[in-house]
């Protein structure tokens, strides 16, 4: 007897090593259930955790049953007179007790005989809920003995339990202040929301492959669950540094800004009165010298409608040019200067219609940005990289910012903001290009762009990795991830 009872302490404090380091809540509750069972010879166990907020016990496991959760008042039934008393109860004959609940024995078909319920007890004293064993398995009660080694396991148990439920709440902080930073990244530029999450959501998906891979480079490759929860939330925060460019840049829709589309459309307005106010002027000026037969006034009348049909050609052609999905034609700086050319006046005599920043902007050959802007834009990953490496990140989660810096990286070198080539880009940076660029190409809130269908965007993708610039056997993994 004295070695048998060595030998479940000794499994106790060897159960209880192996608590401490279990921060998984379920996880740990079910390696407490084993033990409890082994240790008091139990048929079946069941584990209440106490909610102080509601004083209600609940339970994630309970062998033998199919449901996941139970719940029940303090107070309540068995467990919940122990937590309440916060004393053991051990009864013989559970069917000649009134505090037992006879209704999961009518459901299952199981049939209760002695119990043996201990409360959990924290550093302090306090419950922090409860361990119920059921028939013992040689028929006989439950003894002094048992109590005391169910309430040396509920001791080692309690500690650990609110160990893993403090976790589990910083984890929850943790992750609602990734989506609030997020949230607040995308308030910034309502055009791209939902990217982060989308971009997320295929980035594990593609490093889920990875891990199914069984032949190719990455056969050998495994994401463990903190990896991919590390690429998650590295691909969440890919834009984080989105909140130090110029909102200007940032929701940029056309090539011109809207005050200087509209400052270009006074300018124009401006030339028609110009025009108009000259040729009636001159008109004046002939009627006043009784030359009226020298210019007909039809003839008049043409040229300034000529020149009033041109400043309306050109004003359309601007408004073309202004938008970002247009493809530029190869003569349309050239038109575009021979628009600039004409004069209108100003304050300090005649300036040309169009200024050269104007004839930049709007010779940009794809999308809104012009060289400078672009560069400002592709900053952000930059400032990803200096926010996120200040956040005191623990062990497993510290290369986030690492892999967020280099999303925008290309393998022959070509990419930002490092030029790093080839293995020098992070595997996670790698899987995060191909989400990224997925997406971008088949988001459909994008005004500048339409949406690409799924074998379109494949078929860029196919080119991109052709070309040397992404991973062409992640690619491979990822066609078949979005298309299980």
């Amino acid at each position: 007897m004295l070695s048998r009872r060595l030998e479940k302490l000794t499994s106790i404090l060897e159960v209880a090593k192996a608590m401490t380091v279990q921060t998984d809540l379920d996880a740990l509750l079910a390696l407490i259930l084993l033990e409890a069972k082994q240790v008091v010879d139990a048929d079946r166990c069941t584990i209440y955790v106490l909610d102080p907020d509601s004083d209600t016990l609940w339970s994630r496991l309970a062998q033998g049953l199919e449901t996941r959760e139970i719940r029940l008042p303090l107070g309540q039934g068995i467990a919940g007179t122990v937590a309440l008393h916060n004393q053991v109860v051990n009864i013989a004959d559970a069917y000649q007790d009134d505090r037992f609940d006879r209704a999961v024995d009518e459901v299952t078909g199981y049939r209760t005989g002695s119990i043996l319920a201990a409360p959990m007890r924290g550093t302090r004293g306090d419950v922090v809920g409860v361990i119920q064993a059921l028939n013992r398995l040689d028929e006989r009660p439950f003894d002094a003995e048992d109590e005391e080694l169910l309430m040396a396991l509920g001791g080692q148990a309690a500690s650990a339990i609110q160990n893993a439920m403090l976790h589990e709440a910083i984890e929850v902080l943790f992750e609602s202040f990734i989506r609030a930073s997020v949230t607040a990244i995308e308030a910034r530029d309502p055009v791209t929301s939902g990217h982060s999450e989308r971009v997320a959501r295929l980035s594990v998906a593609l490093a889920e492959a990875v891990n199914r891979a069984e032949s190719g480079p990455y056969a050998e490759v495994r994401f463990s669950p903190q990896d991919l929860r590390e690429l998650r939330y590295a691909a969440l925060l890919h834009d984080f540094g989105k909140v130090g460019v110029p909102e200007a840049v940032l929701v940029k829709e056309n090539k011109l800004q809207p005050w200087q589309i509209e400052q270009l459309r006074l300018r124009f307005a401006l030339a028609r009165a110009g025009l108009e106010r000259d040729h009636y002027r001159r008109r004046a000026e002939i009627r006043e010298a009784g030359r009226a037969a020298e210019a007909p006034p039809d003839e008049g009348e043409r040229d300034l409608r000529a020149q009033l049909d041109l400043l309306d050609q050109s004003w359309r052609f601007i408004e073309r040019c202004n938008r970002p999905e247009l493809r530029q034609e190869e003569d349309t700086c050239e038109r575009l200067r021979q628009i600039g050319g004409l004069q209108v006046p100003a304050e300090q005599g005649m300036e040309p219609l169009l200024t050269e920043r104007e004839i930049e902007l709007l010779s940009i050959p794809r999308g809104s940005l012009a060289a400078d802007e672009r560069q400002e834009m592709e900053h952000h990953v930059v400032h990803t990289f200096r926010y996120l490496r200040s956040i005191p990140w623990t062990k497993n989660l510290c290369r986030i910012p690492e892999i967020a810096h280099a999303h925008h990286e290309r393998l022959d070198g070509n990419g930002y903001p490092q030029a790093l080539r080839g293995d020098q880009i992070p595997l996670g940076s790698r899987i995060m290009a191909i989400a990224d660029i997925y997406d971008a190409l088949t988001a459909h809130d994008r005004p500048y762009k339409p949406a690409m269908s799924h074998q379109a965007a494949i078929g860029v993708l196919a080119e991109e990795a052709a070309r040397g610039l992404i991973d062409a056997d992640l690619l491979v993994l990822f066609i078949g991830s979005i298309t299980e």
